[in-house]
């Protein structure tokens, strides 16, 4: 006999014999066949026409090998549960004893009464149900009561007469107790699957608000409007919505019967509500309540970032605006990667996660695929492969080994899509051109990176800031995720194309990008490779030249004070520095 595990608030050891719970007729076995599957089980009872019947129906899970054994079951012709899912009502405990009551009124009662479980007619669940018990409570009609007579015709007894309206008020009493005892019992799983939520949420974050109530979401949303849809992910569908309070917010309800929607559910919850970031989305509030997955987030007004690139008619960003755009994204990867005691791996980075507010300024979406802990970024966990077909670290593909890194190669995946303005896997497109990133880098390689720019902005960006973009990009998509950047650097290299941009074009024809190059080469001879704070130091101090002379034997660089540096074609010495 299987060991029960009996929840407060459900079933106690008095609601029925243990054999009721621990004995079970199953729907269908996974492993069996077609042929032997049992896709419907029906019973028939005889009842006494002109009475109220309840009927007791008892449910424990001790057989099913379904993660998520979903039916439906019938009485009658009516459906009294349909997508009845034991697992979300005993919060995936096997073993629970649960029951439901139902109330079949004189008025529909027949002589014979059928009883059925049948599968879901729902799409990819797996067709399995079990039922343990059944009880049928016969009431008697308080509202038509059968007067009974002798054999000559008399009347029954006073005291027999009394007898029945005795027990009708008994009948009565029971009835509004298993009513009362209902709605305690609802109330329960309620605040049992709220608290649940709460316990598992932090809440440090100033502005998640409150659970929402079904009811204002719907009124927000005017009850979930088609007209109102804003965005289909894989997790669901995005609302416009608008509170009583008149705040607008996104509201993203979650696809129903899915186990992994219910993980990325509670996993989003969890994340957003101890994060606070100027470059991250903030999550207002949620709902479960029904068995709903309702997420509501701050309204960002500009959208996804993929639909000013691409797919909608909508004016081209500017170099400039995209390169902001990258940077601001790279400093929340940033922040989940260095700037919390337990580190944030994203998982889904791409252009469709990245939103814009009214003013252009991103910010990070959808972390339901996210993983958090202890030292992430430092040590690889063993992971199933998640993410976006295109955007996915290959080394994270083969190995299965996730760090920030992952990350890092994915948001390279965006650069080029930001400068390209195309999808990153396009089937209609030439065998070359079809993987963005292949395409992209081949010509990168060559040195002919202008011809993959998207052709509404080509002619507006300068050289030098091309060639620093492309450069930070390539690092990102390394073969090996330990030669990838971290999301720091890629900050600094597009800061500084952004400042290569806004400089104005040197009047003597000699690019900065070519200058910082021969003055790598001039240092080289002297110190060696030089370390990348050397590297960096050097090319935010050239980014402040005005100009620079080429003798026959040494590089002079003017500073804007009127220092200059002097280096020798191949030197021993340490470049000098003298006052003009």
């Amino acid at each position: 006999m299987a060991r029960l595990n009996y929840m407060k608030g459900l079933v106690t050891a008095e609601t029925a014999p243990p054999i009721v719970y621990s004995t079970a007729t199953e729907l269908a076995l996974l492993n069996e066949t077609t042929t032997g599957a049992r896709f419907n089980i029906t019973w028939q009872f005889d009842l006494q026409e002109g009475y109220t019947y309840m009927l007791r129906f008892h449910f424990c899970d001790i057989a099913s090998e379904a993660k998520e054994p979903t039916f439906d079951v019938y009485v009658g012709p009516w459906v009294i549960l349909t997508d009845f899912d034991l697992s979300s009502e005993t919060y995936n405990r096997l073993a629970t004893p649960l029951f439901k009551d139902f109330i079949l009124s004189a008025k529909d009662s027949t002589s014979k009464l059928r009883i059925s479980i049948g599968p879901s007619k729902t799409a990819n669940v797996q067709p399995d149900g079990i039922l343990n018990g059944l009880e049928i409570f016969k009431f008697n009609n308080i509202s038509s009561p059968r007067i009974i007579t002798n054999d000559d015709g008399s009347r029954v007894s006073l005291v027999i007469v009394l007898g029945i309206v005795v027990v009708a008020m008994i009948s009565f009493a029971i009835i509004v107790l298993v009513g009362k005892r209902q709605l305690e019992k609802k109330r329960h799983f309620k605040m049992h699957r709220r608290s649940t939520i709460k316990n598992t949420v932090p809440c440090h974050n100033g502005d998640l608000r409150y659970p929402f109530m079904l009811s204002e979401l719907q009124e927000a949303t005017h009850n979930f409007d088609e007209n109102w849809v804003i965005g289909v992910g894989g997790f669901g569908k995005v609302y416009n919505g608008v509170l009583r309070d008149g705040t607008r917010v996104a509201v993203k309800r979650g696809k129903t019967n899915s186990r992994q929607g219910i993980d990325e559910f509670r996993n989003e919850i969890e994340l957003l509500s101890r994060i606070r970031h100027r470059h991250l989305v903030s999550l207002v509030g949620y709902c479960d309540e029904k068995k709903e997955m309702i997420l509501v987030y701050e309204y960002m007004e500009k959208g996804t970032l993929k639909s000013h690139l691409y797919g909608l008619d909508l004016p081209p960003l500017t170099w400039k605006q995209r390169l902001e755009i990258c940077i601001g994204s790279a400093r929340g990867l940033n922040y989940l990667h260095k700037e919390l005691v337990k580190p944030i791996i994203h998982r889904d980075v791409k252009s469709a996660n990245i939103l814009l507010d009214q003013y252009l300024i991103p910010k990070i979406a959808d972390f339901g695929l996210s993983k958090s802990g202890p030292e992430l970024d430092q040590c690889p966990i063993s992971t199933t492969v998640k993410g976006t077909f295109g955007y996915l670290d290959p080394e994270y593909f083969r190995f299965q080994q996730l760090t920030v890194n992952s990350d890092v190669y994915s948001f390279g995946v965006v650069l080029f899509e930001v400068l390209c303005a195309r999808p990153v896997i396009n089937p209609s497109l030439s065998e070359q051109m079809i993987n963005l990133v292949d395409w992209a880098m081949e010509y990168l390689r060559r040195g002919e990176l202008i011809q993959v720019v998207d052709h509404q902005i080509a002619a507006s960006i300068q050289p030098d800031s091309l060639r620093k973009f492309g450069e930070i990009a390539e690092k990102c998509l390394a073969d090996n995720g330990c030669e990838r950047p971290s999301m720091a650097v890629v900050v600094w290299y597009l800061e500084y194309a952004l400042q290569l941009q806004e400089m104005e074009p040197d009047p003597s024809g000699v690019s900065s990008f070519n200058l910082i190059a021969r003055v790598s080469d001039e240092i080289k001879p002297v110190m060696g490779p030089a370390p990348i704070i050397i590297k960096q130091l050097m090319n935010y101090i050239l980014a402040k030249f005005y100009y620079y002379t080429v003798e026959k034997n040494r590089l002079m660089i003017n500073l804007k004070k009127g220092n200059s540096i002097v280096l020798k074609d191949h030197s021993k010495t340490p470049p000098s520095i003298r006052k003009e």
